[in-house]
């Protein structure tokens, strides 16, 4: 069925967006928008899953873990004389 429809532009946007990312024509993503939201179901294509792998680690040479926080720590005690009125 042809028909004659005026979106919004954000609406306009979305759709442009969405058939550049999947690299499908304008009518399908609109047609599948449509029917997805008809039917209040969820999207008919899977979204891509991944997995993170964790790998052993170690700090370098001279790197003193203790002391990662330490200039945090000095700049929020600055902050906080300064607020206090302490320092200038």
């Amino acid at each position: 069925m042809r028909t004659t429809l005026t979106l919004d532009p954000d609406v306009a946007k979305l759709l442009e967006e969405e058939t550049h990312r999947r690299r499908v024509p304008w009518k399908v993503v609109v047609n599948e928008a449509i029917r997805r939201g008809l039917a209040g179901g969820a999207p008919h294509h899977k979204e891509k899953r991944y997995r993170v792998t964790a790998h052993k680690t170690t700090l370098r040479a001279g790197i003193d873990p203790t002391a990662f926080n330490k200039l945090v720590d000095e700049l929020d005690d600055e902050a906080t004389l300064k607020k206090l009125g302490r320092i200038t």
